[in-house]
This record gives C-alpha cells, structure tokens and sequence, in this order.
C-alpha cells in the first residue's frame, strides 16, 4: 500500500524547483498559477535566496507549487492513502482530490499572508528537539513557556514560542536531547501565536467548495482519516493554530498497511522521519527529476 506526502515549512532550499522547469509543460504551468496568485513562483523557485525564500507568504505557496508539479511529473498514480505536514495538508488535499490547483493556490496565499502577518506581531520561531523522551521534552518545553507544535514521532519534536523562550530552550536543553536546531521558518506556528490567521483563513474557505476525498485522506489534527472535503477544508483552516500530530498520521499509515511510501518535492523530510519510525517500509523523495524513475517503479510494486 502506497502513500503520497507533501512536506511543510523549512525543506525548501534556494534553486530548488529549477530542475523542474525543465519538464514539459512545467514552466507554463508554474507562470499560470503565479499569475493566478500574484506571486513569482518562477522567480521564488529558482533565483531568490535563502532569507527571501524563508518568507512564511513566499514559502508556503512555493512549496505546494513544488509538490503539485512533482506530483504530476509521476503521472497516472492510485495511492491508498495521502498525508501532508503543516501547509503540504493543502498540496495532499488536491491529490485527494478535494481540492484543485488553483484553489489550493488560492487557499495557501491567503494562508502565508495571513500567518506572516500574525508573525509580524512578536518575534517567534520554532526549533527541533533531535532525541530524548517525549514526555520529558514536552514537560520541558511547556515550563519554559513553549509549545510542541510539531510532535514529529521518530524522536523529534519542534518547539515554537518567542524568541526569547528559544533561545532560553538552546541554553537548556531537555533531559537526553541531543540537540535544538532553529528551523528555517519566520514564526511559530501551530500555536496561539497563529489564531488572527484562523480567522483570516476561515474566510477565505467560503469561497471554496470541496469535494469529498477520492483516497484516504489522513489529517495533521489527530492523524484520523478524514470522509468528507468539508471536514478536510475545515481542519486546514483550523490547524494552522494548532500542533502538528505527525506521529499519529504515521500511526494511521501502519494501520491501513503501509509499505511504500513517496515523498513530493522538496523531499527528504518526511522519508527521514519514515525511515525511523516506519521499519520495513519502502521510502523515497523526490528532490529532483533524476527521482522520477525510481519513483515509478517502487508505486507500480506498490499502489
């Protein structure tokens, strides 16, 4: 059993969606969709660097323009299920069908604008605890102020909050952590910080009507599939201020069976975290299309 993950905030990489371009047709459909937006996804994807990139209203629609074109680069393909983390939940709900193109592309500008503005409020951020006990590191976390906003399973958690309370984190590490990475984001997101772009976000899902999922469709909120796109539209408005239960989504993947399992670009996240959590299980991320083959032949021994 197959399943197709979009990653979120922080894999993207300058240059990263120059090799893309290449494919036929990429080019003319990466210019349509900026056009649709009002944002320079050629421009962001091959020249910008790493800080303008870093933007939350640049990042965000970047990266589910790189998942969809990566995506489509595969063809014809039947997963049996479909995840993302953070904003790759909207790359994963046009694979399920829920939503389309261009109203994805829509959603998740409304969406990094939305989030960069509540952002700009206080200086946030968010940091990766690599190793040591959950428990303890969420004990931890909350008695300095922070929030575990990505619970990532495989040993990693991301805590969001200030600044201040960061690096208050970096000087005091958790029992057994490893160490505290910053995250290439402006913002911490999935927290309290984030609840004026709910609202934001909210509005913006009026104007979409969903379809319900063609696959299963397994949601940051809880890791629980979710039956019905109006479900699906109102969990992508409503996580925004809440944590990411990756650890669970990769739960549900055991459950339904999984055995293959393919990260769009800018892969590598996802499948790292699978290759720890998920023993036995066939990864692979498209980073580039030299991907594209391997690719193919692991979804046709696998979907």
């Amino acid at each position: 059993m197959l399943v197709l993950v979009a990653p979120g905030q922080g894999a993207q990489t300058p240059g990263f969606l120059t090799p893309w371009l290449d494919l036929p047709g990429a080019a003319d459909r990466v210019a349509a969709w900026s056009e649709a937006i009002g944002l320079d996804l050629v421009h962001y994807g091959t020249e910008a660097d790493a800080d303008a990139i870093r933007d939350t209203a640049v990042a965000q629609p970047l990266l589910v323009a790189a998942g969809l074109l990566s995506a489509a680069a595969l063809g014809d393909i039947a997963p049996g299920a479909v995840a993302g983390h953070s904003v790759g939940e909207i790359t994963a709900a046009v694979f399920a069908g829920v939503l389309d193109d261009r109203s994805a592309l829509g959603l998740v500008r409304r969406r990094g604008l939305a989030m960069a503005e509540a952002a700009a409020v206080t200086g946030t951020g968010m940091s990766a605890l690599l190793g040591g006990d959950p428990e303890t590191s969420v004990a931890h976390l909350e008695k300095l102020g922070l929030t575990p906003a990505n619970v990532n399973g495989a040993g990693q958690i991301v805590a969001a909050g200030t600044l201040e309370q960061l690096a208050a984190l970096a000087e005091d590490k958790p029992e057994g952590v490893r160490k505290v990475v910053a995250l290439k984001v402006a913002g911490a997101f999935h927290t309290h910080h984030m609840a004026p772009a709910v609202k934001a976000l909210a509005e913006a899902a009026q104007e979409i009507s969903p379809a319900d999922p063609a696959v299963t469709y397994v949601s940051n909120k809880d890791g629980r599939p979710v039956a019905t796109g109006a479900e699906v539209l109102e969990r992508l408005v409503g996580q925004v201020a809440n944590p990411v239960r990756w650890d669970l989504c990769m739960e549900t993947f055991t459950s339904l069976g999984v055995t293959a399992l393919v990260e769009v670009c800018p892969g590598g996240t996802l499948t790292g975290l699978a290759k720890r959590a998920l023993p036995g299980v066939k990864t692979l991320a498209l980073k580039t299309p030299d991907d594209l083959d391997a690719a193919r032949e692991l979804i046709s021994e696998h979907s």
